[in-house]
C-alpha cells in the first residue's frame, strides 16, 4: 500500500511537471501545488454521503444488518448534515430531488438491522439515487457502478463500489462475487 502510494505521488508529480515547460525551480513548486490540492478535491460535499453508502453496502455484502442499519443511520444524519450554501439554484433542486427519496431509504435501512432483505429492498433504490447523487455532484474518487442480474427474481440490480473487486451487497455471502463492474465514475 505505502509503495502504491509512493507510486502515485510520483507520477502526479511527473505530469504536473511534464505539463509545465519551465525550469526545475518551478515544477517544485507544482508539485507542492498539486500536494495541497489534493484535499481541496476531497473536500466535496458529497463525500461524507457517498462513505455511508459504501459503509451500508459493505455491511449487506457480509450480511450484517445491524451494521448495515448503523450505516443508515449515519447515511440519514449526512444527508441532513449536507452543505447546500455553494450549490446553484438548478443543483439545489437536484439535490433536493434525490436527498428526499435516498434519506427516507437511509432511514428504512437504519431501523431494521434485523431485516436484511428488507433492507436490500431499499438498498436497490438508494443504489439509484446515489448514482445519481455522485453523477450530478462528483464523489472526491473513483467509483464503480456494479450490476447484480440475479437480485430481485432476475430482475437486477445496481449498486455502486469504491473497488472494481465484486462484493455483491444483495446475494451477501451466499454469491458475493456475482455481478459485474458497468461503470467507472470519475
Amino acid at each position: 500500500m505505502k509503495t502504491l502510494v509512493i507510486t502515485m505521488a510520483a507520477i502526479t508529480a511527473f505530469a504536473a511537471c511534464s505539463s509545465n515547460n519551465s525550469s526545475t525551480d518551478k515544477k517544485n513548486t507544482d508539485s507542492t501545488t498539486v500536494a495541497t490540492a489534493a484535499p481541496v478535491k476531497n473536500n466535496n460535499p458529497s463525500k461524507g454521503i457517498v462513505e455511508h453508502y459504501l459503509h451500508i453496502k459493505n455491511a449487506l455484502a457480509k450480511d450484517d444488518g445491524k451494521d448495515a442499519a448503523m450505516g443508515g443511520k449515519e447515511l440519514s444524519e449526512a444527508f441532513a448534515k449536507f452543505d447546500e450554501s455553494s450549490l446553484t439554484a438548478e443543483q439545489k433542486k437536484t439535490y433536493a430531488d434525490i436527498s428526499a427519496d435516498a434519506k427516507e431509504h437511509a432511514e428504512h435501512i437504519g431501523m431494521n438491522g434485523d431485516k436484511v432483505a428488507h433492507q436490500r429492498e431499499h438498498f436497490a433504490m438508494l443504489s439509484k439515487d446515489i448514482y445519481d447523487l455522485v453523477k450530478a455532484f462528483g464523489s472526491g474518487q473513483t467509483l464503480y457502478q456494479d450490476y447484480c442480474p440475479m437480485y430481485n427474481n432476475n430482475k437486477g440490480a445496481i449498486w455502486i463500489s469504491e473497488t472494481k473487486d465484486i462484493s455483491n451487497p444483495y446475494l451477501g455471502t451466499k454469491m458475493p462475487t456475482c455481478g459485474s463492474v458497468k461503470e467507472t465514475i470519475k
